[in-house]
């Protein structure tokens, strides 16, 4: 019989499934962790009990089951760097430059270039295709690939410079995206996105689905343009990756045991995953060596799963004006996210307005209170630390630069945003 997924820090069977699932995660650190009870945590936040913090490192393992062999913790490549300790705080030094910053050269004109992509002689269309490119976005994800690219770029004795193509993969990136979320309000008959009305909401459905899609062909023409077959495949795996994902959010697991995979890993495929290929599509393009695009890869992978927990923990901080979304969003579309598994443990009422998609009524507003009377903000918040201390062991293997040590800053950004 299975070990349930909420116990399995209790015994060695638990460990030892759990270790099953993480793929490639380093069993001597996995053990270490355990026996020492030393797992590092952000300064930002209250010190856990050993309990708790063995309880979010074995919760960890669903993540690592995506049968991508982790070489990089069996081979040690003599040009890369290894890895030191990583302290309490996830970001010490003061005189870093803020990740922003030191990208903002690179993304100047972004939007405007992402329009030229997208140029089409009929008003309506670019109207639409231009909504959301209008340099009010975070442009979050260009960001992490600029910042990889110059890390990457440094590493591979290239001096850092960005090649054209890698500003390209940043703007596909973003195109993509927006894509995605077009659709999304499409799915969730959302009203509003970024403070605004949304695309769905102005046009109607049938014209914000055509809209989704144009983006998405200008941006496999961008990626072809390009001319390299493996940053194709590799960026090609977003596209599906992002339609299973959706495919996973709109069903659900009854076993308690399947659904926190179940969740992790969609939230794998609908956010990381986008993040996580495009900082590997840079790395390919200036470094040969599969252990750099690992590295990349698992930078990427990671950020990206901790940013999509600390947003579902936002959905239940944050107001709607800060969010520029509705808050309770995720419980109003039947969505149960890491809060609310966490609180689940607490309150197993919970678990039928689980299966159920909290559609019944009062369903919304009792869960909500079900999870604030919990600490389910509190572990999905150390659970996101954890990823984020994961990226931070990744990137600490390239060649020190001032892009390598900003995306080391971006993790602590990622744990304190509150937008």
């Amino acid at each position: 019989m299975a070990v349930p997924w909420s116990r399995c820090w209790r015994s060695g069977a638990g460990a030892a499934v759990l270790l099953d699932w993480c793929g490639g995660f380093s069993r001597r650190a996995f053990t270490h962790a355990v026996s020492a009870g030393r797992r590092t945590r952000c300064s930002t936040a209250a010190p856990q009990p050993a309990t708790a913090r063995m309880k979010v490192l074995f919760r960890q393992g669903p993540v690592y089951n995506f049968n991508r062999p982790m070489t990089i913790a069996r081979h040690r490549n003599r040009c890369l760097y290894t890895t030191p300790r990583v302290g309490c705080s996830i970001c010490n030094d003061a005189k870093l430059k803020d990740p922003f910053s030191l990208a903002q050269k690179d993304l100047q004109n972004l939007y405007e270039d992402i329009k030229k992509q997208l140029l089409v002689s009929k008003a309506e269309l670019k109207a639409l295709c231009d909504y959301y490119f209008d340099g009010k976005g975070k442009a979050f994800r260009p960001m992490i690939v600029i910042l990889m690219a110059r890390a990457c770029n440094v590493h591979s004795n290239k001096e850092g410079v960005l090649l054209p193509a890698q500003r390209s993969i940043a703007m596909i990136s973003e195109m993509i995206h927006t894509a995605s979320l077009v659709h999304d309000d499409v799915i969730d008959d959302s009203d509003t996105r970024r403070g605004k009305n949304t695309i769905n909401k102005v046009w109607g459905e049938r014209k914000a689905i055509l809209a989704g899609d144009f983006i998405l062909s200008m941006a496999s023409m961008a990626l072809a343009r390009i001319g390299n077959n493996t940053v194709v495949s590799v960026l090609s795996q977003v596209i599906e990756d992002l339609v299973r994902g959706e495919f996973m959010q709109l069903g659900s697991k009854e076993n308690e045991n399947e659904r926190f995979k179940h969740y992790l890993e969609k939230t794998f495929k609908k956010t990381a995953s986008l993040i996580a290929n495009s900082c590997k599509a840079v790395s390919i393009l200036v470094n040969s060596d599969p252990e750099v695009h690992e590295i990349a890869y698992q930078y990427g992978r990671n950020v990206g799963i901790a940013f999509q927990l600390v947003d579902d923990i936002l959905d239940f901080t944050s107001c709607a004006n800060l969010l520029g979304k509705p808050s309770a969003a995720d419980l109003k579309l039947g969505l149960a996210t890491g809060p609310v598994l966490f609180a689940c443990q607490q309150f197993p009422e919970l678990h039928a307005m689980i299966i159920r998609r909290f559609s019944s009524d009062g369903d919304v507003d009792r869960a909500w209170q079900y999870v604030l009377k919990s600490d389910g903000v509190e572990q999905t918040n150390y659970l996101a630390q954890h990823y984020c201390q994961e990226a931070i062991r990744q990137i600490r293997r390239l060649r020190p630069s001032t892009e390598r040590d900003a995306l080391i800053q971006l993790t602590e950004l990622v744990l304190r945003r509150d937008k």
